[in-house]
């Protein structure tokens, strides 16, 4: 660990919220391997509070080489030196922290009480007005802005002390100011319910360090809430029952725990606003709210008049004319009832032509508003959940559209949307692609930022596997039967002799009818045992292009699963070379030229999760940087980031949603097990624009596509959209 000495000298860049600062500091001392920037200025960066221009600072960190703005001090540690020159402390005095105390009342001060100063504005504030010139305004000012630069300090200082690291102190101090160390005494855990990126862990770690009882109800409350939001974030249902909670409690407690403490913590939860209960279904607070906001919203939307369209008729056929296109009674009536209901659901299987209709719609749109291309926009919307499925929707329509994170303004430092119930869009008509991926909280959060009387189409398939995150939005909403529907049936995308897509109705239909494989092009079956799985990948690799190939498998581990074929892949497409750097990154190597996948959003840099990229270039010199091209978006990634991205030769059949590949490979084995079911395999194989491949057995195959059984998410969504709230 390096250290300087010296003193603040500018402010680059703050963020508020979580404290990071980027500025510019004055050597005076370092430790030896940074004697160089004795009496010169480097820029610094790190989770700092607002510094000054006249205190001075112990600060430890690393020196790293930023490719843009050059060395860079990043400060893991601070400490700050309160000067004790009676020089310094006029300076302190007459800088801009006390506001109209100029030099000469700051010289009279410290030629009185000299090194005391600073200990008689905090203590003895009233001791000032001996000092000529000085008035009682100017004392006022003197001991609040010390006093509040001094508190401030000292409780990141003493939260530090506590067990938190810098970044989280000054978390912690940004959310509850000076109460902080008070607040927190009373309950370790309110960082834990209230402050974002601070984890249950390290809680949990101070209140045990400090001896407290394992079974205490404060602990067993924090517990209750971990089990509950991990078991949420796994299995995807918004609300559990207690018997399924508790065996969890109890292997985290390494205890087991009483009914009455279990009702207590329940009850305490239920008063702090943490869970909500009804009939036995517990949830986390936040789902139970966008379950009933959700509801509420759209039952008002589908309760509203249909619109009536002025020369709908006439303004078709010129649609139909312009675009040389004849829609057929399907197609008329989704886009005729996009425009004159409130809310729909458009519906339907691949090369049913969903992006035709919402080119449809558009056009329909602005020509009966007589919007020209400023007005449609300000109006509006097309959103999708990836980015991925936004970039396909924009290129397929030749109309801009976003990701919702991105149209909502997400926060990443605060995990905050700047579009929300106070800061509403003007969009009046929002068009929702891949509608199967919204979980319940962000389709919460969209509505939260709409205006209420927007109107809203969700399109999607709702055969697609569900969200990532908990909820199952689209099938919620076409169940609840409160809302309209339109279900595609016909198909259009690559002629209705397509084997892909007749494959893919037939899974939906439980049919496995073999004698589609190998008949045409577009659809191969290669049967193999499952140690052959890997060979006859990189065969079938070996013969298509690569640029637009994709290998989707159900499963991580295994033999034939995503890390084994990844790791074959790379050997076969990109092998170790001379000319390649490459790093290791836990078990895994990356080198120049492999094919990655995003795994977070990052809405700064315009890339987001299920983002396939190529390694440009890696550095190794004084720090490790990766730098990944994404459709010619270069990101830069540090080690810190290292996790956000994996290889990408194969991916899960999850991540593909969104996606679309000219051609598609997917192992069928047995051994992936209770991943083998319908709407699994339904998803992978709909992923595939020209070519699909299968390779392994039929059986397995044919297992898969008769397992309808994959586990039901329970959500009280379409309940509470069939009977309002009660």
């Amino acid at each position: 660990m390096s250290r300087i000495t010296g003193n603040f000298k500018k402010t680059i860049y703050h963020n508020s919220n979580n404290s990071y600062l980027i500025g510019l500091f004055k050597v005076k001392e370092a430790s030896s391997d940074l004697d160089k920037f004795i009496n010169k200025t480097i820029t610094i960066t790190g989770y700092l509070p607002d510094l000054n221009e006249i205190d001075s600072y112990n600060l430890e960190g690393n020196l790293v080489n930023h490719q843009k703005y050059g060395e860079q001090f990043v400060v893991n540690t601070f400490e700050r030196i309160m000067p004790k020159e009676t020089d310094s402390m006029v300076s302190v005095l007459s800088s801009d922290m006390f506001k109209g105390i100029g030099k000469k009342t700051a010289e009279n001060i410290v030629s009185m009480f000299h090194e005391d100063t600073f200990n008689v504005i905090l203590e003895n504030p009233n001791n000032l007005l001996l000092v000529k010139g000085v008035s009682e305004k100017q004392v006022r000012i003197l001991h609040e802005a010390l006093k509040a630069y001094q508190g401030s300090y000292e409780v990141v200082l003493n939260l530090s002390k506590l067990g938190f690291s810098t970044k989280d102190s000054l978390k912690i101090y940004s959310k509850f100011k000076e109460n902080s160390f008070s607040y927190l005494d009373e309950d370790i855990y309110r960082a834990y319910y209230f402050i974002d990126d601070i984890s249950f862990k390290v809680c949990d770690y101070i209140f045990l360090k400090n001896n407290n009882d394992k079974l205490d109800l404060k602990r067993v409350k924090a517990v209750f809430i971990y089990v509950l939001t991990e078991l949420t974030n796994k299995v995807s249902h918004t609300y559990f029952y207690l018997e399924e909670i508790i065996p969890y409690i109890n292997k985290v407690l390494i205890s087991e725990v009483s009914d009455k403490l279990a009702l207590d913590s329940i009850n305490s939860l239920i008063n702090d606003e943490l869970i909500v209960v009804k009939e036995g279904k517990i949830y986390l607070k936040e789902y139970y709210d966008a379950e009933i906001f959700i509801a509420r919203r759209l039952r008002l939307l589908a309760h509203t008049p249909l619109e009536k369209l002025k020369n709908y008729d006439k303004i078709f056929e010129e649609i139909e004319l312009k675009n040389n296109i004849i829609y057929n009674d399907e197609q008329k009536e989704a886009i005729n009832k996009a425009l004159t209901n409130k809310c729909l659901v458009i519906t339907g299987g691949p090369g049913t032509g969903k992006t035709t209709i919402i080119k449809g719609i558009i056009d329909l749109y602005q020509s009966i508003n007589k919007f020209k291309l400023k007005d449609l926009e300000e109006n509006l919307v097309l959103l999708a959940p990836t980015g991925r499925a936004s970039k396909r929707m924009s290129e397929a329509t030749n109309y801009k559209a976003s990701t919702i994170h991105r149209f909502l303004k997400w926060n990443k430092d605060t995990d905050k949307f700047q579009v929300n119930e106070y800061n509403k869009s003007n969009a009046s008509f929002v068009i929702i692609d891949e509608s199967s991926m919204l979980d319940t909280l962000i389709l919460s959060n969209l509505l939260k930022g709409l205006s209420s009387n927007a109107k809203i189409i969700f399109v999607g398939d709702a055969n697609q596997l569900p969200s990532v995150g908990a909820g199952n939005v689209l099938k919620d909403i076409i169940d609840s039967e409160e809302i309209e529907v339109i279900k595609l049936k016909n198909l259009y995308r690559q002629g209705k002799d397509s084997n892909i897509i007749t494959f893919a109705h037939n899974i939906n239909e439980g049919i496995l009818d073999k004698d589609i494989f190998n008949k045409g092009e577009d659809l191969k079956f290669i049967k193999c045992p499952d140690n052959k799985v890997l060979e006859k990948i990189k065969e079938e690799v070996e013969k298509c292009n690569t640029d637009d190939l994709q290998v989707l498998a159900p499963l991580y581990k295994t033999i034939n699963g995503i890390d084994n074929i990844n790791k074959t892949l790379q050997e076969f497409i990109n092998p170790k070379s001379s000319l390649k750097k490459e790093v290791n990154i836990g078990e895994v190597t990356y080198r120049e030229n492999d094919k990655v996948i995003e795994l977070t959003n990052m809405p700064d840099e315009y890339v987001f999760n299920g983002d396939i990229g190529v390694i440009e270039r890696i550095k190794l010199a004084n720090k490790k940087e990766i730098y990944i091209d994404f459709d010619d978006i270069l990101v830069k990634y540090t080690p810190t980031m290292f996790n956000k991205f994996s290889l990408a030769y194969a991916i899960s059949i999850h991540k593909s949603q969104g996606s679309e590949f000219k051609t598609v490979i997917i192992p069928i084995v047995k051994s992936y097990n209770k991943m083998l079911y319908r709407k699994l395999i339904y998803t992978g194989v709909t992923r595939s624009k020209e070519k699909l491949i299968l390779i392994g057995d039929i059986k397995a195959l044919e297992m898969a596509i008769n397992n309808n059984n994959e586990q039901k998410r329970r959500t009280t969504l379409d309940y509470y959209l069939k009977n309002g709230i009660i």
